[in-house]
């Protein structure tokens, strides 16, 4: 005989699940509306997310000069300035050599294109120079016909640029600010907030940052391990511009999809003009390989262990942040991920129950 369900027992579960869908859908709505009003802020907010991601990579040598006795004021400034010259020196390191050799690369495409319409001309395709200088005057046609669109895209892309300097200008002062006066910012803060938010919000805030920090680091790493093996694999097939190249492959591993596929494509063009086609597949083969051990090997494995995540989570958080909001979402997708980490362990301490201290019969109490 089946035993039948007791009706006080049912009506307590679902007021249970009731309350507790409730309270869940609320704090949705409240993500919701965070989530909206850090959209509408913006323009505010990624300046202030680039400046505390430099003041990771810029907080050391500055701590080091203020021990040493420097005031913060002087610290930052040298500091600050020592970052600018290191990145145009970055900058310069790519683009000279590159320009020294643009003679030669740009003869390369030429005598590429060349090649390709011969090929073209020959079996099997057999397309005649009529048929090419068509399908020339059918593009033109059509770009002439897009000129509007092509303009629009041109304000937008311009617009873009525009605003990639603003935010890099702001995110600049932002971090002269925070190496100067950062060490004072959670003694202030402290002194804001009532009661036991003046110890929470401040000892999450550290946790936070200490976070950050480890994400910058374990990204660096990841970088100089593609950068070398790339750099490597180049050398071997003896593609030019080695030296800008490996340089190129490090900076754009801070920027996830587009760097590493823009970095690719330069690396795999210059060997397409500088050595052929089968060189340049080689290239592409190498950089294929070295992105695959990256995202499925390097990077799960050193952010999981630098964040306290587990790689699972790395390459979830990821997808999801490319899938919701692109290339910015795939960059703050890890580091969120490991803040809301942070913030979880956290309250997990607060609201966990002390441990029992044994009794003198060894029971525990």
């Amino acid at each position: 005989m089946s035993a039948t369900l007791n009706a006080g027992k049912t009506r307590a579960a679902l007021r249970t699940s009731a309350r507790i869908s409730g309270e869940l859908l609320l704090v949705l709505v409240a993500a919701a509306v965070a989530v909206w009003a850090l959209g509408r802020m913006w323009s505010v907010v990624w300046p202030l997310i680039v400046g505390l991601l430099l003041t990771t990579l810029t907080w050391p040598p500055t701590r080091f000069l203020r021990r040493r006795g420097m005031a913060p004021a002087l610290a930052a400034s040298l500091v600050t300035v020592l970052f600018l010259l290191v990145a145009a020196g970055t900058a310069a390191l790519i683009a000279v050599p590159v320009t020294s050799e643009s003679g030669k690369l740009a003869d390369g495409v030429v005598e590429g294109f060349q090649h390709l319409r011969e090929w073209a001309a020959g079996p099997p395709l057999n397309i005649g120079e009529a048929q090419i200088a068509g399908a020339f005057d059918t593009a033109t046609a059509r770009i002439q016909d897009s000129a509007g669109a092509i303009a629009t895209t041109a304000v937008t892309g311009v617009s873009t640029v525009f605003s990639g300097v603003v935010t890099a200008v702001l995110a600049l002062f932002l971090m002269f600010f925070f190496l100067k006066d950062g060490p004072r910012f959670l003694p202030w803060l402290a002194r804001q907030l009532p009661g036991r938010l003046a110890t929470d919000v401040p000892a999450v805030a550290a946790r936070c940052w200490d976070t950050l920090g480890a994400f910058v680091r374990s990204q660096a790493l990841v970088g100089l391990l593609d950068a070398v093996f790339i750099g490597l694999g180049l050398w071997l097939l003896n593609v030019p511009l080695v030296l800008p190249l490996s340089v190129l492959t490090f900076v754009s591993a801070f920027v996830p999809i587009v760097g590493a596929l823009f970095a690719g494509f330069v690396a795999v063009l210059i060997a397409l003009v500088s050595n052929g086609l089968m060189n340049a597949l080689l290239v592409l083969g190498v950089i294929v390989v070295v992105q695959q051990l990256e995202g499925n090997v390097f990077q799960p494995m050193i952010q999981s262990r630098g964040l306290g995540l587990h790689a699972v989570v790395v390459l979830l958080a990821v997808t999801l942040g490319g899938s919701v909001a692109g290339i910015v979402g795939s960059l703050l997708a890890v580091p969120v991920a490991a803040l809301l980490a942070v913030v979880w362990n956290y309250l997990r301490e607060q609201l966990a129950d002390p441990p029992r201290e044994p009794r003198a019969d060894g029971a525990q109490t």
